[in-house]
């Protein structure tokens, strides 16, 4: 059911990167959550360049014909099939996403990319369920690699609900080669990661997880390998293979986007 009445984190963040789906209640709360820490919109901006970046490395250079976007969000465009496919017009696409409004605005946009695209209302901690949808097991007929996206999206997950299995999990279910990328709001002051964690859970009426260390997030890669890091651990995520010196970089380190890209072997 659409709920109008509290903010959303697929439409606020949709406000941060300058969208128009979003609503009163969603602006209000950003410019709240702007006070409390600064830099959140240019760590908006950042983390969807950085997801370009990533879908565009996997396509071009790393071979990857078909991705999975958990938590995939409001349409923004480039969205992630249009990226995969200026390089292939194969590349295939399921975009996974709980928010009733994020499924209706996906399915309009992609009316007419069926045949290589599909929008999934699913919760992405629900992994059995989703390897069940037809849209999955068709990205998965061939064995070839896949890429699974959770880019943004597992701050929304609490602790109780083991962000860190549930990468497990996915990545058990992905054939060999397959790559994961991952990137999660992170924060090494414990006051700050307090105060927005109880903030954007009161907010969005508990449809929230909670910002996390570097070292927690760190974990969420167990042993799978990162690429083009030479310090072999995340990064912040403006850092991951820029396209220039003039890509956007997040000034401010009072939080940051945390993580990278890594192969499953």
């Amino acid at each position: 059911m659409l709920d109008f009445s509290k903010p959303s984190v697929a439409r606020m963040y949709d406000h941060l990167l300058g969208g128009t789906d979003n609503y009163e209640v969603d602006r209000n709360a950003c410019e709240e959550l702007l006070r409390m820490a600064p830099s959140t919109r240019d760590l908006a901006l950042v983390n969807r360049a950085f997801l370009m970046r990533a879908v565009r490395y996997l396509a071009q250079e790393r071979g990857v014909r078909r991705f999975l976007d958990h938590g995939s969000g409001l349409p923004t465009t480039p969205n992630v099939h249009e990226v995969a496919q200026s390089i292939d017009p194969s590349c295939e696409v399921v975009y996974i996403d709980n928010d009733p409004a994020v499924s209706a605005h996906g399915r309009m946009s992609l009316a007419e990319d069926v045949s290589t695209t599909a929008v999934l209302e699913m919760d992405m901690r629900h992994t059995d369920q989703i390897f069940e949808a037809p849209e999955v097991k068709r990205l998965l007929r061939s064995g070839q690699p896949v890429a699974a996206l959770f880019v943004s999206v597992l701050h929304c997950i609490p602790d109780s609900d083991d962000p860190w299995n549930l990468i497990r999990r996915v990545a058990e279910r992905l054939p060999a080669g397959s790559y994961m990328v991952i990137s999660q709001l992170a924060s090494d002051d414990a006051e700050l990661r307090a105060s927005i964690t109880r903030f954007m859970a009161e907010a969005t009426g508990g449809n929230w997880g909670q910002v996390r260390s570097l070292t927690e997030v760190k974990r969420l890669f167990g042993n799978l390998e990162l690429l083009e890091v030479p310090e072999l651990e995340p990064v912040e995520v403006s850092r991951w293979r820029p396209d220039s010196d003039l890509a956007p970089r997040q000034r401010s380190t009072e939080w940051i986007e945390y993580g990278g890209v890594a192969l499953i072997k």
